[in-house]
């Protein structure tokens, strides 16, 4: 694998060269140990879609990795059943509206065949280590009474052309899709005998119980363990228990003035009998995490609500499911705990949280919460441990190598071995013969730091062009991060400053307050206070970046999304520094935004009146005399299409940069109708891409206009 080389060898010179990177994503490991898959997207043969495969690669890192599937349309979701068979969720045929099915690949070989469908399609599948329960993930319209009957209502509304959807509860839009109708439900899949019909598009194998024929394979009837579920399940987690008999899940209801509160249920899958087992209140609310393997203890992250005057404060716990005592364990750890597994034995837990740019694996005491950090470099995900303990597998990335399969040794995992939890521990990290190598960077990566006027350490990744130096400095971007509570520690397939790099840009990705990883302090600093110590963070770290020998600090651009987008017009309001500007998905006005995006009720718990005139870049438009890009997508609902008309509307109506004799202007508005809020697909990625260099090639490096990328028209 290689880390670096020069521009001739790097994918990020050309954009259909790295549209054509594959990518990994998902981790499956078998129940013995001996099986791990991974997800790949790679692009469709019309370079329109991704399409996922799966791949089988080898927990000893000794074979190379070997595709599992070929599907035309792709393979997601991957799940081993205790025999190793392998489950995964597909949509098969040339019907655009076929629904997406679940597949099981045989252990001992052969073909991938249907086993179970739902009118809706099957969105996720959960299994245990032990026992026959599968928990499937479906959407039901509200009255449907099994799935015959759901069938039969969506094909009404589908020939009638109905698509209306009557709210009596919020939200009604998450992220870049509406809510409702139909809503999410959990079912147990058992196994029933085969229905003579074929499967496929349209055919319900689940819900035909049949007479079993010995010739016959077996498929999984969906029994619904949720009929009366609602909205409460929307866009929420759950967890199978190790022996699958029972599901602990979040749901989330209505406590007045559309707001909502989430809570822990536990449902017996035999029965579906629900009890409350974490029931929050107006303080505190609560994020499955995982079940111990022996089912007796549920650890999961217990958080104080937000305030105007204080950020939301998350640490682990670990309820007994048995009488029902909870426990603190990571109070007192200065950081926010993130994905969650247990050890085997119980001792302990593996937790993955930011720190300081990175997202280590951390050991948690089971009884004393004593925290050990046990990897060095990179953010981690998809964390699933080995059966006996002895290791785990992950995704492994970093601004300096996209997602790859990794083994982590736990011999030295504080009691284990007769390790201390007071002895140094460095988990030896392994790199396994994924499907992927590591593409060639074209350039270097490095930390820098800086101290703020009040003494705040602020770090960044700063990413090098191959080349720069005294003689021939860079041009600057400083890209900022969204959220606002994250961290530039992991690669982003979708913001990625490599094709910045491969361009000849130094690009800045600094953490400012708000930034998670350093602190509770830290976010608090910015907290209800946006505009300020976020602000001067980042302006700081752009000094420290333009005193580098590497950098011209006379050629810089500001640019970002989401919160990004809203510090990047927080920034053209209050600074000329930059020579341009460009701005994805942003927030303009703050008080507009905050009825409309689609989650209100969390961003009231921040934004109190004040804070939203006093932090509302559209107060700052006359301000602003830099060149500006505009970018928003119409199926943006977190940050609603609103906020970019009014903002490229203020900034033609009032800005201060002066408009030429004809009417025209140096800003510009990248409108996308059919995308959200990161811009997805891959030609539309590939436009994003094009219509930012070439303004930041006129704006920044002087050159003439560019011209219109073809598919622009």
């Amino acid at each position: 694998m290689s880390d670096s080389s020069g521009t001739d060898a790097t994918p990020f010179a050309d954009l259909d060269h790295y549209l054509a990177l594959p990518r990994l994503g998902g981790l499956a490991l078998s129940a013995d140990g001996e099986r791990l898959v991974v997800g790949v997207s790679t692009l469709d043969k019309d370079a329109t879609a991704w399409v996922g495969s799966l791949w089988d690669v080898d927990p000893s890192g000794d074979r190379a990795a070997r595709r599992l599937t070929r599907g035309a349309k792709g393979e997601s979701s991957p799940a081993f059943t205790p025999d190793g068979d392998l489950l995964f969720v597909a949509r098969r045929g040339e019907d655009d509206d076929a629904v997406a099915e679940l597949h099981l690949l045989p252990a001992g070989g052969g073909e991938p065949r249907v086993v179970a469908t739902h009118p809706g399609g099957v969105e996720s599948v959960t299994t245990p280590r032990t026992g026959s329960a599968v928990l499937v993930q479906g959407s039901a319209l509200p009255r449907s009474t099994d799935l015959a009957d759901e069938k039969e209502r969506r094909k009404a509304r589908k020939e009638k052309k109905v698509s209306a959807i009557l709210h009596a509860d919020y939200p009604v839009r998450y992220w870049d899709h509406d809510l409702g109708p139909a809503a999410p439900r959990l079912y147990a899949a058992e196994p029933t005998g085969t229905s003579p019909e074929p499967a496929g598009p349209g055919r319900h194998r689940a819900g035909h119980a049949a007479a079993a024929d010995p010739l016959d394979e077996p498929t999984l009837e969906l029994r619904d363990l949720t009929p009366d579920a609602g909205v409460t399940l929307v866009e929420t987690r759950h967890v199978l228990a190790p022996d699958g008999t029972f599901v602990v899940t979040e749901v989330t209801e209505p406590e007045g003035g559309a707001s909502r509160r989430q809570s822990v249920v536990r449902i017996d899958v035999a029965t579906g009998e629900r009890t409350t087992v974490l029931a929050a209140d107006a303080d505190e609310e609560f994020a499955v995490g995982a079940v111990s393997d022996d089912g007796t203890r549920l650890a999961y992250v217990r958080e104080r609500r937000s305030t105007p005057a204080s950020a939301p404060r998350p640490w682990l716990a670990v309820l007994d499911l048995t009488t029902g005592e909870a426990r603190d364990l990571t109070d007192g750890w200065d950081r926010w705990p993130g994905e969650t597994c247990w050890l085997p034995d119980g001792s302990g837990l593996l937790v993955v949280a930011d720190d300081d740019g990175r997202a280590p694996v951390f050991h948690v005491d089971a009884g004393t919460g004593a925290v050990t950090r046990l990897t060095d470099e990179g953010a981690f995900s998809a964390v699933t441990v080995a059966p006996d303990g002895a290791a785990a597998y992950a995704l492994r990335s970093s601004y300096a190598h996209p997602p790859e399969v990794v083994r982590i040794d736990l011999a030295g995992v504080p009691g284990r071995d007769g390790a201390a939890a007071t002895d140094p521990v460095a988990a030896t990290v392994t790199a396994l013969r994924g499907p992927v190598d590591r593409p060639a960077l074209p350039g270097t990566l490095r930390d820098v730091e800086t101290r703020t006027a009040d003494g705040t350490r602020v770090r960044s990744w700063l990413a090098l062009p191959e080349g720069a130096g005294p003689e021939d400095p860079a041009p600057l971007l400083l890209w900022i991060h969204g959220g606002p509570l994250g961290s530039w520690n992991s690669w982003s397939w979708r913001w990625n400053p490599w094709l910045m790099v491969a361009r000849g840009y130094a690009v800045l990705l600094p953490d400012p307050a708000l930034s998670t990883g350093y602190g509770q302090d830290f976010v608090e600093r910015g907290w209800g206070r946006w505009g300020d110590a976020p602000y001067t963070d980042l302006m700081a770290a752009t000094d420290a970046a333009e005193a580098l020998p590497e950098v011209d600090a006379a050629r810089t651009a500001a640019m970002g999304g989401s919160f990004g987008g809203y510090m990047a017009n927080w920034v053209a309001g209050h600074t000329d520094r930059f020579r341009a500007v460009v701005t994805h998905a942003s927030l303009w006005d703050l008080d507009a935004f905050s009825g409309t995006t689609d989650a209100s009720f969390y961003w009231e718990r921040e934004m109190t009146p004040q804070m939203r005139r006093e932090h509302s870049p559209s107060t700052y438009v006359t301000e602003i005399t830099t060149p500006v890009l505009v970018i928003h997508g119409d199926k943006d609902y977190r940050v609603p299409i609103g906020e970019g008309l009014r903002l490229w509307y203020d900034l033609l109506h009032a800005s201060g940069l002066p408009q030429a004799p004809d009417g025209t202007t140096a800003h510009r508005f990248l409108y996308f109708p059919d995308e959200n809020h990161w811009v997805l697909t891959p030609q539309h990625a590939r436009l994003w891409y094009e219509v930012v260099l070439g303004f930041l090639a006129q704006h920044v490096l002087g050159e003439e206009a560019p011209e219109l990328p073809q598919l622009l028209g």
